[in-house]
């Protein structure tokens, strides 16, 4: 401030934030016609910058892509909720809320979200920086995600953080531990020490190329100077930083050279640093005002052993690739995220080659309580009974699917199935109060009830179905055999039956005298329909009006008795035909007195509540039948099913439409991050044929 007061600043350069230089312009307006180059990261609202100060330059990145390729490493393991651990901006708080805003955007974009956030001031605020760290570290270690974010620290705060993480434990096999470019971009200038206390980190830093000249040239010098100056030290090479203040002076240094014996006029000045031709050492340019002119790349890169791999690289346009090669040819074919096998060798916290699934639990008080029927009606599907020996034990064909989805969940989730003795609704209405995490039934879901719960993908498709038993019914009418044919069809036989009678009676009574007489033709008639005739044919042309006649006479006793045996055997109908004929004889109904069924016929299909009868047994069906205490039965089609199968034969029938009411599935809390996973898992488990 007071060389600009005497008019002997020529630019400014250093980790300078866009707020402190909008101050300092207001107190000298000196500084608002000062070339002033920011090193610091900055947020994406600042791409609304003062007017005061025009000629502010941003040289550090958008922190808006170091958000993103958090972000991106999250959703590339498919971790679904992490924790997010920054340390404050004691110049800027307001930007706080506004990073954890961005990234919470970033990360539902790649199905995750932030369980629970921890802030830090600044280590210089802290009177015991250790002690403070490690307590608030302890109170993450009761929480079962493992998923930690360092999306803003120093690299001294990131070390202790690290440093008390793997003292109590949460640097072990299953956790995850990610830290920003600002640590990770440091990693070449640090001791053993901090290696050592990351293990197993990943991160990101900004991509600059090493194999040009200028590069070689500016990292001999950098070693050189750095090794006078500081012997003790074990690593020499230069940080991204130290190329970013590198650039600041040479630019500034070049632009005033090109600008003719001193004499500067400040936009020339400005506009010569940002346009500035010499040859860049990280490939990245610079802004104005806040708006880059390129993307960064950044190294996703693994700490293991002395120092660190670098798996791949990443940028906000092309997503990942798998080196600066693929990352050249992704550009020039416009190809995106290359991801496939890049991640393959990371090694994670405790030397642990597989992905960790991010989600532990540390105790079985933190098993998640799956509430299932104690006294389920149709145990096929969930029986829980009781044994002196082993205890409560749980079976059937939900509790089967809910373990198969489980195992195919992207992390180890714990439960526990606690039987419950109320009714299906109580136990949803548990759920709903948290009592009980989540609930697995055997009976279908009405969706429309329930508005404070998530259900998740049905395994089974369902609907409501009516059982009734069979009626039989018999015909008693004594002419019932002439129904074997209609009217024109027995007049049609006579006709020709008599016709070819007395065709034959003429063409055989000259010379058959068997056939002479009047009588003997009639009986003749009668004995061919039985075949049982005596009477020979003995001129051919007879024989041949005969024959076919029998061929027909075949047919028809045969299409006769086939028709007659239809009509004369016992039939079967349903005893009710639909569910308004119940209702209009209040005809009394039963269903399962647990499940939501009785709601359901009560609210929707609008029975009279007296009429309805809970029966708590399938084995209880049939008797009440029998007893004529119900005339019709109410079961989800799985359940029906069921029943039929086992007792059909006993003279039961299903009948009427289906009401359909979505399926089989499991219960949750509102806004569970289960339900989505469970659903997934379960879309997968179908396509795969396991059910």
């Amino acid at each position: 401030m007071d060389l600009s007061r005497r008019n002997q600043v020529l630019a400014i350069v250093g980790t300078i934030t866009h707020n402190e230089a909008t101050i300092a312009s207001e107190l000298n307006d000196n500084i608002k016609n000062t070339p002033i180059l920011s090193l610091t990261s900055f947020a994406g609202r600042q791409e609304l910058l003062s007017p005061r100060l025009p000629h502010f330059i941003q040289l550090g990145d958008d922190i808006n892509h170091h958000i993103q390729c958090i972000a991106a490493i999250v959703g590339e393991f498919r971790w679904k909720k992490v924790t997010v651990i920054y340390e404050h901006n004691n110049d800027d708080f307001s930007s706080d809320p506004e990073i954890i805003l961005c990234l919470s955007n970033s990360l539902k974009l790649v199905g995750s979200e932030i369980e629970s956030h921890l802030a830090f001031p600044s280590l210089s605020t802290l009177s015991d920086a250790e002690s403070t760290i490690e307590n608030e570290l302890n109170k993450l270690k009761r929480k079962s995600n493992r998923v930690f974010l360092i999306v803003r620290s120093s690299l001294e705060l990131a070390n202790i953080i690290c440093e008390k993480a793997k003292q109590i434990g949460l640097m072990e096999k299953g956790s995850v531990w990610i830290i920003p470019d600002e640590v990770a971009g440091l990693l070449d200038s640090v001791n053993s020490s901090v290696i050592f206390n990351m293990q197993g980190v990943v991160g990101f830093r900004t991509h600059f190329i090493e194999m040009n000249k200028a590069f070689r040239k500016f990292k001999f010098l950098f070693r050189r100077k750095f090794a006078l100056e500081y012997p003790e030290e074990d690593s020499v090479n230069p940080s991204n930083f130290a190329l970013q203040a590198y650039y600041a002076a040479k630019a500034i240094a070049e632009a005033a050279n090109k600008l003719s014996q001193g004499k500067f006029r400040l936009e020339q000045f400005s506009e010569k640093i940002l346009s500035s031709k010499f040859e860049r050492l990280s490939a990245k340019t610079f802004s104005k005002n806040g708006q880059f002119l390129q993307s960064p790349t950044f190294n996703i890169i693994n700490v293991i052993g002395k120092s660190y791999r670098e798996l791949a690289l990443w940028s906000s346009t092309l997503g990942f690739s798998k080196n600066i090669v693929r990352h050249q040819v992704m550009e020039t074919t416009n190809a995106t995220n290359d991801s496939n096998g890049v991640f393959s060798t990371v090694y994670w916290p405790g030397d642990f080659q597989s992905v960790p699934k991010g989600w532990i639990h540390s105790n079985e008080d933190r098993s998640l309580k799956i509430g299932v029927p104690a006294n389920g009606v149709f145990t096929q599907f969930v029986n829980v009974t009781h044994d002196s020996r082993n205890g409560t034990l749980i079976t059937g064909f939900s509790i089967g699917v809910f373990k198969v989805v489980v195992e195919r969940l992207p992390y180890d989730l714990q439960y526990k199935f606690i039987p419950f003795n109320g009714s299906y609704d109580e136990m949803v209405y548990q759920v709903y109060n948290k009592t009980l995490d989540a609930a697995v039934g055997d009976t279908a879901i009405v969706e429309y009830r329930y508005h404070l719960v998530d259900f998740s993908q049905p395994y089974v498709e369902s609907g409501l179905q009516m059982v009734v038993t069979e009626q039989p019914v018999k015909s008693k009418e004594t002419w019932m055999f002439l129904d074997a044919f209609t009217k024109e069809m027995w007049l049609m036989i006579a006709a020709m039956h008599i016709f070819v009678g007395v065709v034959i009676w003429l063409i055989e009574r000259e010379a058959n005298p068997d056939l002479r007489g009047f009588g003997s033709m009639l009986w003749f008639l009668v004995t061919v329909l039985f075949y049982a005739h005596r009477e020979p044919i003995r001129k051919p042309l007879a024989q041949v009006v005969l024959t076919p006649w029998l061929f027909a006479i075949f047919i028809v006793t045969n299409s006769f008795t086939a028709s007659l045996t239809s009509i004369t055997i016992s039939q079967v109908k349903p005893s009710v035909l639909d569910i308004q004929t119940l209702k209009e004889r209040n005809s009394p109904v039963g269903c399962n007195g647990n499940s939501f069924i009785v709601k359901y016929l009560t609210d929707v299909l609008k029975f009279k509540p007296e009429n309805i009868r809970k029966i708590n047994s399938m084995s209880d069906y049939p008797a009440a039948f029998e007893k004529k205490e119900i005339e019709a039965a109410f079961f989800v089609a799985p359940h029906a099913k069921v029943f039929l199968a086992k007792y059909s034969c006993k003279g039961f029938i299903k009948v009427g439409n289906v009401f359909r009411l979505g399926g089989f599935g499991f219960v949750f809390p509102k806004g569970s991050s289960l339900v989505a996973d469970i659903s997934e898992a379960l879309l997968n488990m179908i396509e795969s044929g396991e059910t």
